[in-house]
C-alpha cells in the first residue's frame, strides 16, 4: 500500500520502520526533519509537508503529541485528501476532537480512525504494542492488516472517539501502577532489602505487572532514559482529567498522579521517562 506518516518521533519511527519491513511503501514527514531524514536509509520517502506526504496514499497515519498538533496536521492534510482515503489517528488526544473530525470527513467520503496504542517505545519496535480504535467498523476492517504489523492486541471500541476514550482509562491505569512500582522499590531499599532481589520476588506473583517488570529495573538503577516522556503523560492524565469531569467524577488516585508528575516536572524530569516519577517520590518520601 501507499502508506503517509506524519509524525516520526519515539513511537511513530519505530512503526514505520515496521510498515516499511512488511513490503508497504511510506512517505513521512516531521516538523522536526532530520528525525524524518533518518528513515531514508530504511526506505521511506520523505515529504516537504504533510500535504504532499497524505497525497494520493492509501493510508494516512498521524503521531504527534496533542490536540492541537493534530487538528494543525488535519487542517494541511485536509485539501490534498480525496474521497475513499483512510486517515488514522494514532496520537493521544480529546476524544471530542476525533468525534468532530470524523464527523467532517465523513462528509466528503473519507474514512476516520481514532486509533491510540499502548506499550511504549520497546512495544512500537517490536510490534508488541495495545492498538485501541474507535471509528466505522468498516474502516477498522480495511485498516487491521496494516496494524497487525504494528500491535498485537488490536480491539474495536466503538464509534470515533471510543478509541481515545479507551486510552485515556489506560493511562489512569499505568499511571497508577507505576506509582505503586516506585513506592515498593522505595521500601524496599528502605527497609534494607537488595531491591533487585525484591522486584525478581514479588514480579511473579499478584503484584507483577509490566510497570514493575518493564521499569522497575530502571527505577533500581535511576536510569531516566525516555521510552515514553514525563509531559507527555503529563498531558494524557490532563485529557483523563477532562474526561472526568465531563463524566461527573471524582477520582482521587488520578487527583495524585497529576501531582506527582507534576512534582517530576518541577525537578527538571519532563523530558525523562516516566519512572522518573521516582525522583518525585525521592523528594517526598523521607519523613525522618
Amino acid at each position: 500500500m501507499e502508506i503517509a506518516w506524519i509524525g516520526t518521533g519515539i513511537m511513530g519511527a519505530p512503526m514505520v520502520r515496521r510498515l516499511l519491513a512488511a513490503g508497504h511503501r511510506v512517505r513521512v514527514f516531521n516538523r522536526s526533519a532530520q528525525k524524518a531524514a533518518s528513515l531514508r536509509t530504511d526506505g521511506a520517502i520523505v515529504a516537504a509537508d504533510p500535504a504532499e506526504a497524505a497525497a494520493g496514499a492509501d493510508a494516512v497515519f498521524v503521531m504527534v503529541p496533542d490536540t492541537p498538533d493534530v487538528e494543525a496536521v488535519v487542517a494541511k492534510i485536509e485539501p490534498s485528501l480525496r474521497s475513499g482515503q483512510l486517515v488514522i489517528d494514532m496520537s493521544t488526544i480529546s476524544p471530542a476532537s476525533e468525534r468532530a473530525t470524523a464527523a467532517r470527513f465523513a462528509g466528503n467520503g473519507i474514512e476516520y480512525l481514532d486509533a491510540p496504542v499502548s506499550g511504549g517505545e520497546s512495544g512500537a519496535i517490536e510490534g508488541t504494542l495495545t492498538i485501541m480504535v474507535g471509528g466505522d467498523a468498516r474502516a477498522f476492517e480495511r485498516a487491521k492488516t496494516l496494524f497487525t504489523h504494528l500491535g498485537k492486541q488490536i480491539t474495536h471500541m466503538g464509534p470515533s472517539g471510543a478509541g481515545q476514550m479507551t486510552k485515556l482509562c489506560n493511562q489512569i491505569a499505568v499511571a497508577l501502577t507505576l506509582e505503586a512500582a516506585a513506592e515498593a522499590l522505595k521500601l524496599a531499599s528502605g527497609g534494607g532489602l537488595d531491591a533487585s532481589r525484591v522486584l525478581e520476588a514479588i514480579g511473579a506473583g499478584a503484584a507483577g505487572s509490566w510497570q514493575l517488570k518493564g521499569l522497575g529495573p530502571k527505577i533500581i538503577a535511576r536510569d531516566w532514559r525516555p521510552g515514553f516522556f514525563i509531559k507527555l503523560v503529563r498531558k494524557d492524565l490532563r485529557l483523563v482529567e477532562e474526561a472526568a469531569r465531563e463524566a461527573g467524577l471524582a477520582l482521587p488516585g488520578l487527583a495524585m498522579m497529576v501531582s506527582m508528575f507534576n512534582t517530576a516536572a518541577a525537578l527538571g524530569h519532563d523530558l525523562d521517562g516516566t519512572q522518573a516519577v521516582a525522583a518525585a517520590l525521592d523528594s517526598i518520601a523521607d519523613v525522618k
